[in-house]
Formats: C-alpha cells, sequence, structure tokens
C-alpha cells in the first residue's frame, strides 16, 4: 500500500524535496509505504481505523513507529524513519529494552488471537524516549529489532490532536482511546518534528505528558527549506484561486491601492486624518497596537469606492515560513479587502440581514499551504475564518487548475471555505447562528499570478525587502461604537420566548471577532505570524 499522489514537484540538486532531512544528530525520511497489520472494525468499515507498519525502510535507517488512519480516507500519510549521524559516545538510536502490552481486546481466546490488535510501547533504555507504538495481531511480542528509541536530548513534547478511535471495553471500565501526535510548540522558531506516529492509551487524562515524544531539529541551519527559485515554483505550482461571491460588494483590492484612494492615519487626540504614502513609509513602525494610531475611511465622496474594493489591483501577500522544525513550509498568503460587510442571522429556515453586526473597516483573511520538505507535496491547506479556521486535506478539496484549489471566500465576511455553500457559525442542528454564504463567481484572485513575497525570515535579512505598511502594528480601522450585540437582541425579540432564549445563548457564545466592532491588526500582529495556525 501507498499514499496518494496529489501532485510533487522535483527540485533536484537542491535539499530541498530530496526525500531526507538532516535533523543534527539524526538523518529522517519519509515512509509512505505500508503493510496492513489490524483493523479495529472490519465489519463497520465507517468506523474502521486500520494499523499499518512501514516497510522498504532504506538500509541504515530504522524504524520509529507504526501509522494508522481511518478505513474511510484514502491511505495518504507517512512515518519518518531515523538513521544515527551521531559521534558521540552514546548513540542516538538505540534498540527497546522490552515492551510494554498497553492494550488488547478483551473478548480474545487462543483460537482466534492472531486476528486481534496488540498495540506495544517500546520500553526505552536509561536516557531515551519511545516516538512511537508498535502494533502486531498476534499476542507474542515484538522483537527489540522492530523499532529504535531516541536519545532524550534529541527528543521533544508532543501532544494528541484529533482522536481516531475510541473502544469500550466489554470488560475493564477503561476507555482505549488513538489520538494524532504533534509537537506541543508549534511556530517559526521552534524544533519540535512530527514523527507520524499516534499516541494509544487507556489511562490518560488531558494535561499529563505522554509516554512518547516526537524528534527535535537541532541543525542551526534549515537546509532543507526551500529557496527563493522554489518559493516561486511553489506558488506557481499550487497557488489556490480565491473565489469570492457573485453578490460580494466588499471586493479586495491591493494595500497600495487602498493608500492612494484616500485611506487616513488617524493618532490619538487628533481629530484631523492624514493621507497614507502608497508604500505606508509615513506609517508609524513597529510598536503593539497600543490604541494610538488606527487607519480610517474618508467621509466623503471617496468613502463608498473605497469600501467596494479594487479587483484588478488585488493581489495576494505571502509570507514564507519553516513549520515543524523545518520539516515543513508553510506558504501563508494574506488577503486584504478594504471593508468587511454585516453580518446575516439565521434561524431555522429564515435570514435576517444585519445592518452593522460584522461590519469594519480593514480585513485581513490568509489561506496557508503546508508544503512537505522532505518531497515538495502540498499536504494541507489551512483556511482562515474569523477569528480562527481549520486545516483541510487535499483529498477534500476543490482543484480548478491542476494542482491549485479553489478557494470559497464569504459573502461581505470574506471567511474563507473549501466548498460553495451556506456555511453556519453557531449550532448546525438548532439551525441557529450567523449564516456564512459562499458560491462560484467571476471574481477570482488567482494567487498563483497576483502575489507578492513580503518575508521570509529563514532566507536572512535582504533576502526579501519586507514593505513598509508590513511594520504597522495598530489596527486597519478605527474602534466602532454602535452595540453590535444590541442589534442582534432586537433581531431576537420578535422571537418566541423558548426560541429567543436558546438563540440568544447561542449567540453569546460565539467569539466577539464576529460583531466586527474593532478594525484588524494587520498580518505581522497576528499570533499565527510566528507561531502556528489556530485549529
Amino acid at each position: 500500500l501507498t499514499f496518494i499522489d496529489l501532485g510533487i514537484v522535483r527540485f533536484p540538486g537542491h535539499r530541498f524535496a530530496t526525500g531526507k532531512i538532516n535533523l543534527g544528530e539524526l538523518e529522517v525520511c519519509e515512509i509512505t509505504k505500508f503493510e496492513f497489520i489490524w483493523g479495529s472494525d472490519m465489519k463497520n468499515r465507517r468506523k474502521c481505523v486500520n494499523f499499518f507498519k512501514p516497510v522498504n525502510i532504506p538500509d541504515g535507517y530504522f524504524c520509529l513507529g507504526h501509522f494508522c488512519q481511518s478505513y474511510h480516507s484514502p491511505l495518504r500519510g507517512f512515518v519518518l524513519a531515523a538513521r544515527d549521524l551521531s559521534r558521540s559516545e552514546s548513540p542516538a538510536l538505540l534498540k527497546p529494552i522490552d515492551y510494554t502490552l498497553v492494550w488488547c481486546p478483551d473478548d480474545w481466546n487462543e483460537e482466534d488471537a492472531h486476528w486481534h490488535g496488540y498495540f506495544w510501547l517500546p520500553m526505552a533504555p536509561d536516557g531515551y524516549k519511545a516516538v512511537g507504538f508498535i502494533v502486531t495481531n498476534k499476542p507474542a511480542k515484538p522483537s527489540l529489532d522492530d523499532v529504535r528509541c531516541v536519545r532524550d536530548d534529541l527528543t521533544d513534547l508532543c501532544e494528541p490532536h484529533g482522536i481516531i478511535l475510541s473502544i469500550h471495553s466489554k470488560i475493564s471500565q477503561y476507555v482505549f482511546r488513538v489520538w494524532k501526535t504533534r509537537p506541543c510548540n508549534r511556530g517559526i522558531h521552534e524544533k519540535g518534528v512530527s514523527v507520524g506516529t499516534f499516541f494509544c492509551s487507556c489511562l490518560w487524562s488531558r494535561g499529563e505528558d505522554l509516554n512518547i515524544s516526537c524528534l527535535k531539529n537541532l541543525n542551526p541551519v534549515l537546509h532543507s527549506m526551500p529557496n527563493l527559485d522554489q518559493i516561486h515554483a511553489l506558488i506557481q505550482h499550487y497557488g489556490p484561486t480565491i473565489c469570492f461571491h457573485p453578490d460580494e460588494i466588499y471586493l479586495p483590492s491591493s494595500v497600495s491601492w487602498f493608500f492612494e484612494n484616500g485611506a487616513l492615519l488617524y493618532k490619538k487626540g487628533e481629530s484631523k486624518g492624514q493621507r497614507i504614502d502608497p508604500s505606508g513609509s509615513n506609517l508609524p513602525k513597529g510598536g503593539r497596537n497600543d490604541g494610538e494610531y488606527w487607519i480610517d475611511l474618508p467621509k466623503d465622496s471617496t468613502e463608498k469606492k473605497i469600501k467596494k474594493g479594487n479587483m484588478e489591483s488585488a493581489k495576494v501577500y505571502v509570507h514564507i515560513k519553516p513549520a515543524l522544525g523545518g520539516s515543513f513550509t508553510d506558504i501563508v498568503m494574506w488577503i486584504f479587502c478594504p471593508f468587511n460587510g454585516p453580518g446575516c442571522l439565521k434561524i431555522g429556515v429564515m435570514n435576517y440581514q444585519l445592518s452593522t453586526v460584522g461590519q469594519h473597516v480593514g480585513d485581513w483573511e490568509h489561506v496557508a499551504l503546508r508544503i512537505s520538505n522532505f518531497t515538495g507535496e502540498l499536504w494541507g491547506v489551512y483556511l482562515s475564518q474569523h477569528s480562527g479556521g481549520v486545516w483541510v486535506d487535499p483529498a477534500n478539496l476543490e482543484f480548478i487548475d491542476g494542482n491549485k484549489t479553489i478557494v470559497y471566500a464569504s459573502r461581505n465576511g470574506h471567511a474563507n471555505y473549501p466548498h460553495a455553500g451556506d456555511i453556519l457559525q453557531g449550532s448546525a442542528n438548532l439551525r441557529i447562528g450567523i449564516r456564512n454564504t459562499a458560491a462560484f463567481s467571476n471574481y477570482l484572485l488567482d494567487s498563483s499570478k497576483n502575489y507578492e513575497i513580503i518575508a521570509a525570515e529563514y532566507l536572512g535579512d535582504g533576502a526579501i525587502n519586507e514593505p513598509c505598511w508590513l511594520q504597522y502594528m495598530r489596527k486597519w480601522g478605527p474602534t466602532t461604537v454602535h452595540d453590535s450585540r444590541a442589534e442582534v437582541t432586537r433581531t431576537l425579540s420578535g422571537l418566541p420566548e423558548t426560541l429567543r432564549y436558546t438563540a440568544q445563548n447561542i449567540f453569546n457564545k460565539l467569539p466577539n471577532e464576529l460583531y466586527g466592532e474593532d478594525g484588524p491588526t494587520g498580518p505581522k500582529e497576528k499570533s499565527s505570524w510566528f507561531g502556528d495556525e489556530k485549529c
């Protein structure tokens, strides 16, 4: 079995996408070919999770753990295998000294023992850590040669992320659960590298440390990251097309168009705004969002024009950064809209268009492409959605041209979604919440052609000339004085009492960002600029 090929860019002669990454005292490679070991529920394929052993591991490399995924998903994943590069007295890799049985079915007998799954935790020697589990389909312990443990200083903390399997025992009171894992600390400067293995336990409680770790990239030079030519090639190969709603009034524009057409910089205590240079050179640089400055629209005939944006000038602003210890590259594409329109309430079959809720000057949304530095493959796409967002597997995206996906921006709010349709932010069961509507149209922004690289810190000083406006850390819109929540309350007041109470509770739980009473800060002030995406 092997994984789905969703389009891989090859860069022969470079350290990016060569299949191997040097982590300092370890060299790791991706293994994407697997041998099936056991399925959790072969009678119910929708709930079944399959467990695999990596195969075709290159000579000199060793298995670090096994892999699993849902049966109904196309097989697409990896585990890392490692080679010891250490020159110290303590090798980077050692065999386990034993195994501990973590779980097995409680209804097996000797006649059918070979049809069940057995989950084993490698017991590491002193000073070493296990980074994955081993699964067998027979009760005998695995061979100690089947896996390697990693020296403690070459590992980092990891955490469970997204439950995959939950099995209730007929005898034991404990539930056996399996999770995906990821490094606890994620961001530009963090070193944790995902191994691709899973975590499983019957006893683990949230907040406790795991009994496995991830790897740590101790190589001071990120050789595996793409160079500037490769970045351009990746954007042109994978760059998505952002599709705005056919009835969208508030379209995107370039930042320079926004400034050229009359956006004003205001300072606290001064009533008159100052015109902004097209490059943003007269914006205050650095500091923090302290409320001393903000951007607003002129209160004249040009205000309406600026709010509508300008598709002809629109582009995405690209930030390139290492992810997961330099084992991936995130190509983050920021989209700017001069204005964010009001939202729409949905209560049952009724839609209530609001007049102020959600509207604000200046709107920054983004899409992130996560690229494997082992292969150059598109591994995932992050879609920002108001105050958060979601990672989407490429298999669950629509493609408009070759390996280029299409992303749907919702009407007025510009939240990004993988498919057209109505998306409810609230309670889907009760059909109460904020309605986000996305649809195909001719308002298309092709990021593979219309882009500007604004930052790539890992390339070093001077490699990318960051625009002046990127250093502006204050708000791109004023703080409004209207009470958006009061408008929601007035809208709900005409509902029957029981429905009104339920709806009010749902809307009280929605994030403040949806009410749009503040203009946003710029890309560099977002936590995801140096950290990982909110998810």
